[in-house]
């Protein structure tokens, strides 16, 4: 797909009066750190963008964070849920005071925009037909492309991943991991891509729905682009339009990758049979024992994925 092949989003499907053609909602949680840097990028990446809103919804941080969103100009309300409510919630709230007519931008607060990101992913949305959401290229911060694009778990990524590894499954075309480079270079028709920024239509979210709060954390995203396809949406990568990615919190935290294994099980179950998800579980157990022998370990993970077999479950703190 073409950039200059794009057409703007039709007038129609604008809101009128006094609402904004796009609403952005950013899910803070002690960011403090990072989310300076996404708010000071918001006004380069809104470049040709005639109408948007910024809401930033603070999920009872303990840092600087709701002083920060408040103080700064890009900011047009913040919410304050006064728990830790998790990511979905946290959108939840945003979306319950945003009309259905707007379309709605999801950021991770350690996203940084690049100039003029944000009318290439509106123009893509309005004009590639029957589509529900779209998402950019991500860069990391050494600006290499971020294999950001998944398959829907299946015992053949579990397996696959378990046996070979995430990234020589990925370059065979059987992990979950998609790492296709004319994809990424090109961009096309996706199943899901990581929800650290998603452009979702006003039509996919009226049909869709909420975000399912009982994930708190990981796998939300997954099941929120499941339903957007179920309810008859395409999704698209959309590669002219880019975005830096800071992230990698997960890996540095046990109660964050044992909660990412648990939702990632509890969100395969709600979908499958139970020999289906005793195959897929086993061969998270599977690749989690092999980490262990490489010396690789991660038991909180193992010790998530075997408490997710006997019925335990992992709540948000």
């Amino acid at each position: 797909m073409d950039a200059s092949s794009m057409q703007a989003p039709q007038s129609d499907r604008e809101p009128s009066d006094d609402r904004t053609a796009l609403a952005i909602v950013i899910v803070t949680y002690n960011s403090a750190e990072v989310l300076p840097g996404l708010l000071d990028s918001l006004a380069c990446g809104l470049e040709g963008v005639v109408r948007s809103k910024v809401i930033v919804v603070d999920n009872r941080s303990q840092d600087r964070s709701v002083e920060i969103a408040q103080a700064h100009s890009s900011v047009d309300r913040v919410i304050q849920t006064g728990r830790n409510a998790g990511y979905a919630a946290g959108v939840n709230a945003a979306t319950a005071e945003i009309s259905t007519s707007m379309h709605l931008l999801v950021l991770n607060p350690d996203i940084r925009l690049a100039p003029g990101c944000l009318v290439i992913l509106l123009k893509a949305l309005g004009s590639l037909k029957n589509t529900g959401v779209v998402v950019p290229r991500m860069r990391n911060q050494h600006h290499l492309v971020s294999k950001s694009v998944r398959r829907e778990p299946s015992i053949t990524t579990a397996w696959s991943e378990a046996l070979l590894g995430g990234s020589r499954a990925a370059r065979m075309g059987l992990g979950e991991m998609v790492e296709d480079p004319v994809l990424y270079q090109k961009g096309g028709k996706i199943e899901w891509a990581t929800g650290a920024i998603l452009l979702i239509s006003a039509g996919a979210r009226e049909k869709v729905g909420d975000w399912d709060e009982s994930f708190f954390l990981y796998s939300e995203e997954v099941d929120y682009l499941r339903r957007t396809r179920e309810a008859g949406f395409d999704i698209f990568y959309v590669p002219q339009s880019e975005v830096v990615h800071i992230g990698g919190d997960y890996r540095s935290s046990n109660f964050l990758t044992n909660l990412t294994m648990a939702n990632r099980i509890k969100y395969y179950r709600r979908h499958h049979g139970i020999v289906s998800t005793t195959l897929f579980q086993a061969a998270l157990v599977a690749g989690e024992c092999i980490r262990l022998l490489s010396r690789r370990p991660r038991t909180s993970a193992l010790a998530a994925a075997l408490g997710m077999w006997n019925g335990q479950n992992v709540a948000g703190p």
